[in-house]
C-alpha cells in the first residue's frame, strides 16, 4: 500500500490535500518517459521550445485566481498578496523566453585561418528541481522554465506542504501541448529524492531550501559527477547610512522584513543603521509595523498571515525569548495582535533593539517575522557587520549617493547589492549567492549556463 503525503494548512489546522506517495515502478516510469522524451526535445528547434514554454505560461495565467488561493490555503500567504506570486511567475517565465536566444547562443571566437571553431552549448538530460513551500512558483519558475528552454525534460518534486503546485504545472504544461514525459512530477519522501538524485539518468539536481537540505543533496550527489545548484538560506542585512530618505528606507525595510511573514529567503533579518538617524529609524520603523493586521489569511483586510507551522513560529519566538533573556529589547507588545497565540503557527512580528552578534537573532536564519536593529557608526562597521555571517544572499544600502553604495557593495559579501529596494528578483539579474546562501545561478542569460553544457567545434578545412 502507498504511503501517503498530508497537507496540514496553517490557516485554520485542517487537512488541505493528501497524496499517495509514488512507488518505485511509478519513479522508474517517470525517469523512462523524461530520458525519451529530451532526446527528442533537444532536437526541437529553439523557436519552437520558446512557443511551447510561452504556451505553458499562457495556460498557467489562465487558472491564476485558483492558484493564487491554493497557495493561501497551502501556506498561508494573506489573499491579497498570494496573486502577486503569479503575476511574478509570468514576469520571470516570460523574460526568461525573451533571453533564450542569447543565452543559448553559441559563442563565437577570433577567427583563424584554415579552421572553424564555435563553442555551443548542449542541454544536459533531465533536470530535478527540488522546490520549496514559501514561494512555491517563484523559486521553481526560476529554472523549470529555463531548463525546459534548454533543451532539458523536467522532473518537479515540490515541498509536501505545497503539492498542488506541481500538479498546477503538469496542467499547464498538457494544455500548452509540450510533449509528454517532457515535464512530469513526483510526490516522493527523502529517501526517494535521494535515490533520484543518484540515478544516473539524472542530469542536474536544482535545489532550492535550508543549508541542511542543500548537504542533504550534496551528500546523495557525492557518489556521481552530477552538478547541483543550490540556493539555501539567507541572513540578508541591510544598512540605512545617515543621507538616506528616511521615509523610504522605513517603508520598504518593514515590508523586506514582515513580507510573506518573514518567510523569503532574501527577506530582511537584520538593520544596521548609521547613529545620526538610528533613534528616529526605530521609532518610525516600530510605528509601520504596528499597523499590520494579523489573522486568517483568507480576510481580504489580513495584512500578515501565519507562518506555514507551529513548530516554525516557536522556532522564531526561541530565538527571540533567548535574545530577549541576553538584554534585547523587545519593542512590540505581542498582545496588541489579537490573534498572535502559542501552540498556533499565528505570531506577531517582533523588532529588538539592544541586539549583538552573540544573539541567534542577529547570526542564525530566523525565517520568520522578527528582525533586529543596531546602531553603527560609520561605513566600516557596517560592512564588518554585515560581513559577519555565515550566509550572503542580497544586502541593500540605503542612501542618496550610489557611488558610495557601489563602493560599499564591493566590500560586502553578497551575492546581489541593492541600493534602496530589497527582497526582489530581477530577472534580468543573476541570481545567486556565497557562503551557506548557495552556489550556481539561475536568472537572466547566465541563468542557462548550469543547465547547459558547452561543447567545442574545432574543425580543421
Amino acid at each position: 500500500m502507498s504511503k501517503i503525503q498530508q497537507t496540514i494548512s496553517p490557516v485554520d489546522g485542517s487537512l488541505y490535500a493528501s497524496r499517495p506517495l509514488a512507488d518505485e515502478n511509478e519513479v522508474e516510469a517517470t525517469l523512462v518517459q523524461a530520458s525519451r522524451a529530451q532526446r527528442a526535445w533537444r532536437r526541437t528547434p529553439l523557436s519552437e521550445r520558446m512557443r511551447l514554454c510561452a504556451a505553458l505560461v499562457d495556460a498557467f495565467v489562465a487558472r491564476g485566481q485558483d492558484v493564487a488561493a491554493e497557495i493561501t490555503w497551502q501556506m498561508g500567504r494573506p489573499a491579497r498578496d498570494s496573486p502577486g506570486e503569479v503575476r511574478g511567475f509570468e514576469e520571470r517565465g516570460r523574460r526568461m523566453i525573451e533571453l533564450a536566444e542569447a543565452g543559448l547562443s553559441a559563442v563565437t571566437v577570433p577567427e583563424k585561418p584554415g579552421f572553424v571553431r564555435t563553442i555551443r552549448r548542449e542541454p544536459l538530460g533531465v533536470v530535478l528541481v527540488l522546490a520549496p513551500w514559501n514561494y512555491p512558483y517563484l523559486t521553481s519558475v526560476n529554472t523549470v522554465i529555463p531548463a525546459l528552454l534548454a533543451g532539458n525534460a523536467v522532473i518537479l518534486k515540490h515541498s509536501s506542504q505545497t503539492p498542488l503546485c506541481a500538479e498546477r504545472y503538469a496542467e499547464a504544461a498538457t494544455a500548452a501541448g509540450l510533449p509528454d514525459g517532457l515535464f512530469s512530477y513526483l510526490h516522493v519522501d527523502h529517501s526517494d529524492v535521494a535515490r533520484l538524485i543518484a540515478d544516473a539518468r539524472v542530469d542536474f539536481v536544482a535545489f532550492t531550501g535550508s543549508v541542511e537540505g542543500g548537504r542533504a543533496v550534496q551528500r546523495a550527489a557525492s557518489e556521481r559527477f552530477v552538478a547541483t545548484g543550490l540556493e539555501l538560506g539567507g541572513k540578508d542585512p541591510a544598512y540605512v547610512r545617515a543621507d538616506a530618505d528616511l521615509d523610504v528606507a522605513v517603508a520598504s525595510l518593514v515590508d523586506g522584513s514582515f513580507y510573506n511573514t518573514g518567510q523569503s529567503c532574501c527577506g530582511i533579518e537584520r538593520i544596521y543603521v548609521q547613529r545620526e538617524q538610528y533613534r528616529r529609524f526605530v521609532e518610525a520603523f516600530v510605528a509601520h509595523t504596528r499597523a499590520y493586521r494579523l489573522g486568517d489569511p483568507t480576510d481580504p483586510e489580513t495584512t500578515l498571515g501565519p507562518m506555514v507551522r507551529t513548530a516554525a513560529a516557536d522556532f522564531v519566538r526561541a530565538q527571540i525569548a533567548q535574545a530577549v533573556d541576553a538584554g534585547a529589547r523587545a519593542l512590540v507588545n505581542e498582545a496588541d495582535f489579537a490573534h498572535s497565540r502559542r501552540g498556533t503557527p499565528y505570531l506577531a512580528p517582533q523588532v529588538l533593539v539592544d541586539v549583538d552578534h552573540n544573539m541567534d537573532v542577529m547570526r542564525e536564519e530566523s525565517f520568520g517575522p522578527v528582525v533586529g536593529i543596531m546602531p553603527v557608526a560609520d561605513d566600516d562597521e557596517a560592512v564588518a557587520r554585515m560581513n559577519d555571517s555565515a550566509f550572503g544572499l542580497t544586502a541593500s544600502v540605503w542612501t542618496s549617493d550610489l557611488e558610495a553604495a557601489t563602493a560599499l557593495g564591493e566590500r560586502i559579501e553578497t551575492g546581489t547589492v541593492f541600493a534602496n529596494r530589497c527582497d526582489y528578483l530581477d530577472p534580468d539579474l543573476a541570481w545567486t549567492g556565497v557562503k551557506d546562501s548557495g552556489r550556481g545561478c539561475t536568472l537572466s542569460v547566465l541563468g542557462f549556463g548550469l543547465l547547459t553544457r558547452p561543447k567545442s567545434y574545432h574543425l580543421k578545412k
